[in-house]
């Protein structure tokens, strides 16, 4: 273990989330223990010791931050086990290494070709662990075809959680697996180079986190500085007299979608303006798909059902933007009589199809993959699947304007800007 300060800061939803699959008593607790050089995980030679996905966020040399996830067994049975095993699939959204972990003194089972097949299906990066190397008769191939595969080979690694064989060059295929990270994509991308200003507008009330800031407003910070970039930090209430102080326009003005409307009365319409949600989505891979879903809100009726859908978990505030704030915006926007349910943290809901709309947040406490699987749950069950700062600036009137720094999503739009029928927010 090592390198604390980035163990602390590296969110969970930027780090490699590696999972460990396999049937009961294949040993995967005993691998991820002898991996991580912790002891993660119970271990017993009762068969199911692991009754839920147990995830740890860490820093394993040499791949730096990870998120380590040690799964219950894939055969378990009966009622209970049948929930563990959807609990395992829903754990596959998030994963970005899969390492099958097999008992290599009984060989792979049909369980386990099963989940060579989902590993497939979702495409995530794999490979196989064959553990007890140490009581294993004969020495293993280096490759396996997996049924119904092809010739496409898995990768097979002798290894014995009890002796520590392989468990090295185990965690160097797992680092080789690993998805490049693109050094230009991040939160601002290219819309802040070096030597440039950009204005972030944070409000401060009962909903923000006492003494810091929320982690979308962290992750742009980050982003602009990396880029070389300057970023002047400001409230609302502080932000005419923040530009009126600057010698130049700024780069970009980036607020909270909650003061959007607000803000773009402030904000010179020549200064490129948009939210750290729009920001976020364009981040996480479903913009695109939130400015096509945006349409809608325009025609929602009384009866219709509405999830707002978040990717973290916290204390609800009396003004809490996806439960109390757009819900209210969409009443007012629409005319309605709507029904508004919520999802939070990892239950996001598998049946999609009795709602008019999705509306996400951003999904920074989420990783890419988990929102563009949630993004194609929509999209297959054919319902639109939109974010919060679409969603805000489309009832505020300044959509158009919000999507200029995007030119090619900007294109998409029928028609400068939305209609004005929320008023003040």
């Amino acid at each position: 273990m090592g390198g604390q300060a980035d163990l602390n800061n590296t969110a969970s939803a930027n780090r490699l989330h590696i999972g460990f699959f396999g049937c009961r008593n294949a040993g995967k607790s005993s691998v991820v223990n002898a991996v991580t050089g912790q002891d993660l995980a119970v271990v017993s030679d009762v068969l199911g010791t692991t009754t839920d996905p147990v995830m740890k966020s860490m820093e394993l040399l040499p791949l730096g931050p990870v998120v380590v996830i040690d799964t219950p067994g894939f055969d378990d049975e009966g009622m209970l086990g049948s929930l563990r095993v959807r609990k395992t699939r829903q754990i596959l959204n998030r994963t970005d290494v899969a390492v099958l972990v097999v008992d290599g003194t009984a060989g792979i089972r049909s369980e386990d070709e099963e989940l060579l097949g989902l590993f497939r299906e979702k495409q995530i990066p794999h490979l196989i662990a064959l553990n007890k190397s140490d009581l294993a008769a004969r020495p293993h191939e280096k490759w396996y075809t997996p049924a119904g595969a092809g010739d496409k080979r898995v990768r097979q690694i002798s290894v014995s959680a009890r002796t520590g064989e392989g468990i090295n060059e185990l965690k160097e295929q797992i680092g080789k697996m690993a998805p490049a990270e693109d050094p230009a994509h991040t939160v601002t991308g290219e819309l802040v180079s070096g030597g440039q200003t950009a204005v972030l507008v944070c409000p401060i009330d009962k909903a923000a986190p006492k003494g810091r800031l929320i982690m979308p407003q962290q992750m742009t910070i980050r982003s602009i500085l990396d880029s070389g970039g300057a970023a002047m930090i400001t409230r609302e209430s502080e932000l005419q007299s923040t530009l009126s102080a600057l010698k130049e326009d700024p780069a970009i003005v980036i607020t909270d979608s909650q003061v959007f409307a607000a803000v773009s009365r402030i904000v010179p319409e020549r200064v490129p303006l948009t939210s750290f949600s729009i920001l976020m989505a364009k981040y996480k891979g479903f913009l695109e798909t939130s400015v096509r879903a945006v349409a809608a809100i325009r025609t929602l009726k009384d009866g219709d059902r509405i999830l707002m859908a978040e990717g973290c978990t916290h204390h609800r505030q009396c003004g809490d933007i996806g439960t109390v704030k757009i819900p209210a915006w969409l009443r007012k926007y629409s005319g309605a009589d709507l029904t508004i349910e919520t999802s939070s943290g990892r239950d996001f809901p598998e049946d999609l199809q009795p709602y008019a709309a999705v509306i996400h947040c951003g999904g920074c406490m989420i990783t890419e993959r988990d929102v563009r699987y949630r993004m194609k749950c929509a999209k297959d069950q054919g319902v639109p699947f939109s974010n919060y700062g679409i969603v805000i600036a489309q009832m505020s009137g300044i959509l158009e304007r919000s999507l200029r720094i995007f030119p090619e999503i900007h294109a998409m739009l029928e028609h400068g800007g939305a209609d004005e029928r929320m008023g003040e927010t």
